[in-house]
């Protein structure tokens, strides 16, 4: 299993970001109807379910990031 951030989502077409950096493109109808933009996924052959823990903390990471480039 791999994991990785959905990157876009336009048209039918999904891009993921994965961990090693590189970008891979996935029919969108093979998202779990609740993926969004930024959420972390699992993939697996050519099922991809979110990894809703992960996703939590990532944006908790990146909100608390965004919070300190904005300090006075």
């Amino acid at each position: 299993m791999i994991k990785g951030i959905i990157d876009q989502i336009e048209c039918d077409i999904a891009k993921i970001e994965m961990e090693d950096g590189h970008t891979i493109e996935y029919p969108k109808h093979l998202l779990p109807s609740e993926a969004d933009v930024g959420d972390v996924v699992q993939i697996s052959g050519n099922v991809i379910t979110v990894d809703k823990q992960a996703t939590k903390k990532r944006r908790r990471e990146v909100d608390k990031l965004v919070e300190e480039l904005f300090e006075d």
